[in-house]
């Protein structure tokens, strides 16, 4: 368990250590750790929805991704409110897809398929979506999510550093493959059954 800790910390101690912060504003560091600490909660979730960390019962494990996932909401909204506050003309750039910066779009991209997935969350009980069609759509956005917001983050020269982030990155994308595997796998169990 302990290593799993390390894994989570590692880019944070990283950036914390990085000389590209030197200069920064408080509102600007905190903003740039909160995209930071996003990252690290797309390596749980995906964990957490499959049932891979040990020690958690399935009940737990879902109330942590819920609890993680309205998180990810708050550091979404964090990262972006610290960046307007630094720079609000860079911020409608990047909202309106007017953005000179290569990263920016991915991470617009990313960030409304966050607010996408937690109001399809909210709504999915009013909406009366079968087990499967929750999976297949909450799975489609978490891709989203997950694709926007690595190349987001891998097209950054930041505090992150450029071993860190792609290490970081390659975690969550295997992460997120192997649940998307799992979910081929029950669908296809499904529809056997059916």
């Amino acid at each position: 368990m302990p290593q799993n800790r390390v894994v989570l910390v590692w880019p944070v101690v990283v950036a914390a250590r990085s000389p590209l912060l030197a200069w920064r504003d408080a509102v600007y560091i905190a903003a740039g750790f909160a995209g930071i600490l996003g990252l690290a909660v797309l390596l749980l979730q995906p964990l957490l929805a499959g049932g891979h960390l040990p020690g958690l019962t399935v009940r737990t494990a879902r109330q942590v991704h819920r609890g993680l996932g309205v998180g990810l909401v708050v550091l979404v909204v964090a990262h972006v409110v610290g960046l307007w506050i630094t720079s609000a003309p860079d911020v409608i750039d990047a909202l309106l897809f007017q953005s000179p910066t290569s990263f920016s779009p991915w991470g617009v991209v990313a960030m409304w398929a966050v607010f996408a997935t937690a109001l399809l969350a909210a709504v999915r009980r009013k909406l009366r979506l079968s087990p499967a069609a929750w999976r297949i759509g909450h799975t489609g956005l978490a891709l989203v999510i997950v694709v926007g917001t690595i190349v987001h983050a891998l097209l950054i020269d930041g505090a992150m550093g450029t071993v860190s982030k792609a290490a970081f990155s390659l975690l969550v994308a295997a992460a997120t493959a192997r649940l998307v595997f799992d979910l081929a796998v029950w669908m296809q169990a499904r529809r056997r059954r059916a």
